[in-house]
């Protein structure tokens, strides 16, 4: 029997991970629809609330919800760690067939529940969703997104498509490779996407927030940008090494071309060059030869940080 035969034959176990900070306003009306889409699946689950060290009441509203639902669990924080680790927390407690990941302050649809555990059962292994669009996101934010995912695909991240966004759907297996990987500082879409596996992808319009207000801010998203950067791609470290082999280069021939046209062709196209202008290049050439010095030790800490991250050289897929 398939995989895919296999999932849809027996009653799956799915669970959902929903990490929450300070959402205690719009918590009742998520739980509720989220139960709505779920009744109509064949499927069973285990709902696992996360709180990020609420300091609203966040944690009673959990309870509430717990005490009328005994699919939830509840796992929380002992303060704020934010929501990759948050997320990282509910994923280590799952006990699914598969995972699904998503926000409870009711941005990410719950109506695509059940698009996504299909994909699953006809042999995804990682579906996820891709944003096309939100009613109340600014134009900076905006733009800031596509700049990213634009920079992350030049600089040669694997599986990165422009939009993507927390709300996906992981395999067990997936699940099960994604618990080995020990790094501390973590981007949890962009893990899950290193790891690879057959993937889909569903598009999605961002639902406005109902209750409160972003708890990401901007110095936040910097953050999160720069931990994807840093922990997908050693192309930052390698730039400096580029450019001073670029620097050198240019700085060489220019030198070569300014001492052959000053003192062997004695000035024929009249430019005028002087001893300082020389000396200038000269000093631009050992600029260069700095900067290749500095990337060749950027292969070093790339390499010695490879060794820290302790990623699995390979994962087999069957």
């Amino acid at each position: 029997m398939t995989v895919e035969a296999d999932k849809n034959t027996k009653q799956s176990l799915i669970s959902i991970i929903v990490p929450v900070f300070n959402e205690a306003e719009g918590l009742e009306h998520f739980h509720t629809n989220l139960k709505t889409v779920l009744a109509a699946q064949a499927e069973r689950f285990e709902l696992i609330y996360v709180d990020d060290g609420s300091s609203d009441d966040t944690p009673g509203i959990l309870k509430k919800i717990a005490r009328h639902d005994e699919r939830v669990k509840i796992l929380t924080l002992s303060r704020n760690f934010g929501k990759e680790q948050a997320t990282t927390a509910g994923l280590h407690a799952a006990t699914g067939d598969a995972v699904i990941i998503i926000d409870g302050d009711g941005q990410h649809p719950v109506e695509l529940i059940p698009s996504f555990i299909d994909r699953w059962q006809k042999g995804a292994h990682v579906v996820v969703g891709v944003r096309t669009a939100n009613q109340k996101e600014g134009f900076v934010k905006r733009t800031g997104s596509k700049l990213f995912y634009s920079s992350l695909r030049v600089f040669g991240v694997p599986n990165i498509v422009p939009g993507s966004t927390d709300f996906r759907l992981i395999d067990k297996q997936v699940l099960l490779a994604f618990k080995n990987l020990t790094e501390r500082n973590r981007v949890t879409r962009a893990l899950i996407d290193w790891l690879g596996y057959e993937r889909d992808y569903i598009e999605f319009v961002a639902n406005p927030r109902r209750h409160g207000s972003a708890t990401y801010s901007f110095k936040k998203l910097i953050r999160l940008a720069l931990n994807g950067f840093v922990s997908l791609s050693f192309m930052p470290l390698y730039l400096s090494g580029y450019m001073g082999v670029f620097i050198t280069l240019l700085s060489f021939l220019t030198s070569i071309f300014a001492i052959v046209e000053k003192y062997l062709l004695n000035d024929p196209w009249h430019l005028n060059i002087t001893g300082t202008a020389i000396l200038g290049v000269m000093i631009l050439f050992l600029v260069g030869i700095l900067l290749i010095g500095q990337g060749l030790l950027a292969i070093y800490v790339a390499r010695i940080y490879t060794e820290v991250q302790n990623r699995p050289l390979y994962l087999l897929k069957d």
